[in-house]
């Protein structure tokens, strides 16, 4: 197989992995909340970029790889999965577009104490690890999503899901000043929300055509 080909079959797979996370992790919440609040002080961020990106590829990849391995050639324990990661991916579309109907906003809570380093990485673990979603987002349903995928190809599908965090950390981090004044005007959500719904919708479709009708 040459370079063309890897490429034309990885793309898809890493895309999918992509429009996955970012579905899951562009939401109003405590984590995102304080990636903003950093980017807008200016105060280590890139130390809480990259403390949470890395820590969302983490992971992902552990429940890409270790789910992938664990299933092995279980066919009927991977079609369960398959069910329940797309029965869940139904439900969090529904929830979304239920979000959009009563919009929020995503601020950053005020202070002028400035935060040491290790403060901030403190406080970034905390809103990353000490958070339950954050394991059943990336570690199962991530995990089992990517697993469907052919051996060759779950690295890639795990690439796309990482790369998801590094892109909405970087941006929401770095682009605060001009991001921030969007993300505090609910319609935006709401056309977030809507988006995110749908893309949910496909790709919950997709799981269950590629699992059991085989496309």
């Amino acid at each position: 197989m040459n370079w063309n080909e890897i490429v034309m079959k990885a793309l898809p797979v890493w895309g999918q992995g992509l429009a996955l996370s970012l579905g899951l992790i562009v939401a109003i919440g405590a984590q995102n909340a304080f990636v903003l609040r950093q980017g807008l002080r200016r105060e280590h961020v890139g130390a809480v970029v990259a403390f949470c990106a890395l820590s969302d590829a983490a992971l992902i990849t552990a429940g890409v790889m270790g789910l992938g391995q664990a299933l092995g050639d279980q066919p009927v324990l991977t079609r369960a999965l398959a069910v329940v990661g797309a029965v869940f991916l139904a439900w969090y579309g529904w929830t979304a577009l239920r979000r959009a109907r009563h919009a929020g906003a995503l601020t950053a809570a005020a202070g002028e104490q400035p935060m040491r380093l290790q403060a901030a990485l403190m406080q970034a673990a905390a809103f990353t690890l000490l958070n339950p979603h954050v394991y059943l987002d990336t570690v199962l349903l991530v995990g089992s999503i990517g697993a469907q995928q052919p051996p060759a190809l779950r690295g890639w599908f795990a690439l796309g899901a990482s790369s998801a965090s590094v892109l909405w950390f970087s941006a929401l981090g770095y682009g605060a000043r001009w991001l921030a004044p969007w993300f505090a005007k609910p319609r935006a959500w709401q056309v977030l929300d809507v988006l995110i719904g749908v893309t949910m919708w496909i790709l919950s479709v997709f799981l269950v055509r590629h699992v059991w009708l085989g496309l």
